[in-house]
């Protein structure tokens, strides 16, 4: 795995968690790490185990140059769609940024510009650079950790298990609870009448 993309000495790789959820923010984060970064460990957050990423996760912030996370809600994904909801997310994660970058790498294929700053769209980016991958751990963990303080609130819904996304478990608690104001209203929350006869 690349430390990153550019040549920058202030590249930023950003990432998101919670795209395919029914529930809950999609969460984004930026990091830039230093150009000695070494880590036998880090890899695309989704190949971990939750142990794994939340034990690189202090060890990303302590060595980062910079590092941010950010929320978007279920109400402004609703308003803007989970596209422009993700990259609301990217963009806020780095303008809580320390250092502003002066390049970004972001995982996927679509991206809108961050002001003046150049960036790369890379397929697969978490797998790829390390910067992105460092983003996609704290993404994803700063999601869970929100999700399991939801799931308080409402524990029929699993939501400390299933992170939000679309299970059996998830489905069924809402097929007898109805929605939650957490809930993304605009998502497919229950399969139609069709699917469930499989036609």
């Amino acid at each position: 795995m690349k430390l990153q993309h550019s040549d920058s000495a202030l590249e930023a790789g950003t990432d998101e968690a919670g795209r395919g959820c029914l529930c809950g923010p999609v969460t984004a984060a930026a990091v830039i790490l230093p150009p000695d970064f070494k880590n036998e460990l880090l890899n695309d957050s989704k190949q971990l185990t939750a142990k794994q990423r939340y034990a690189l996760r202090p060890i990303i912030e302590k060595e980062a140059l910079a590092w941010a996370y950010a929320h978007v809600s279920p109400q402004e994904i609703d308003e803007i769609n989970i596209l422009n909801a993700s990259i609301l997310a990217m963009h806020k994660s780095i303008r809580a940024l320390k250092i502003q970058p002066s390049f970004i790498a972001v995982d996927g294929n679509r991206f809108k510009p961050y002001g003046e700053v150049d960036h790369h769209c890379q397929v697969k980016g978490d797998a790829t650079y390390m910067n992105i991958a460092a983003a996609s751990i704290l993404a994803k963990t700063y999601r869970d950790d929100k999700m399991r303080e939801l799931a308080l609130a409402y524990p029929q819904y699993g939501w400390e298990r299933n992170a939000g996304y679309p299970t059996k478990g998830h489905r069924d608690a809402i097929r007898s609870h109805g929605p939650t104001p957490h809930h993304r209203m605009t998502f497919r929350l229950l399969p139609s009448q069709l699917d469930l006869f499989d036609l």
